[in-house]
């Protein structure tokens, strides 16, 4: 009787270790999964630490690079960015005088103040399509942490990050915060087009030049 009665003590024990073996272990991997959660939002955020709650954080649904900030869209011409900022309030647009040509053939730019959170506003436009917008934000009413934190929440992890700029980038959008607090949306295939052409007149300059220099 007193051996069956040590035999159950015996089992119970064994069984209380076990649980809390169990315990420890579930524990322990909880953390581990934690611990990785944290370093890919610190290596996404550089400064964004999150906190030790316990909690795991929630799948948010990740939307597309926008092409549009208010009525503005990319890919919209001259004159219809003219009426759309001529009937929002929020930019200070005063008509011809805020529209100017840029040195490169087809280009034009059209420079706003602004109210509210935006300081200033730049709209570029290539072949009479806008292509570029700029907005330098009032560094008194948002942050560069905020703009960053909201822009990593509804797009996902950047493309690339630097201490300077953060960019997400796919085939069609470019979007880039710029410190100290500038937001750029680019057309990615009209600036590329840009880019390109401005390669091929660079070396035409440069075959210029040095056919210029061998006549000497």
């Amino acid at each position: 009787m007193c051996n069956l009665f040590t035999d159950k003590q015996y089992m119970k024990t064994r069984i209380f270790f076990v649980l809390i073996f169990l315990l420890l272990i579930s524990q322990a991997l909880f953390a581990e999964i934690t611990a990785e959660v944290d370093i890919q939002e610190d290596q996404a955020s550089v400064s964004i630490t999150i906190g030790g709650n316990g909690k795991k954080p929630q799948n948010k649904e990740i939307q597309p690079l926008p092409r549009k900030y208010r009525t503005m869209q990319l890919g919209m011409n001259i004159d219809d960015v003219k009426k759309a900022l001529a009937n929002d309030s929020i930019f200070g647009y005063r008509g011809e005088r805020d529209v100017s040509l840029l040195p490169s053939p087809n280009r034009v730019l059209i420079e706003t103040s602004g109210l509210s959170f935006l300081d200033r506003s730049w709209f570029q436009f290539y072949e009479d399509k806008l292509y570029t917008m700029i907005f330098k934000l009032d560094e008194d009413r948002v942050d560069f942490y905020s703009m960053f934190k909201t822009l990593n929440e509804k797009y996902g992890e950047p493309t690339s990050l630097s201490p300077d700029k953060v960019v997400w980038k796919d085939d069609s959008i470019t979007l880039c915060l710029e410190r100290p607090l500038t937001i750029k949306y680019i057309d990615t295939k009209v600036f590329k087009e840009i880019q390109d052409k401005a390669g091929i007149e660079k070396n035409k300059e440069e075959v210029t030049r040095q056919g210029f220099l061998d006549s000497l």
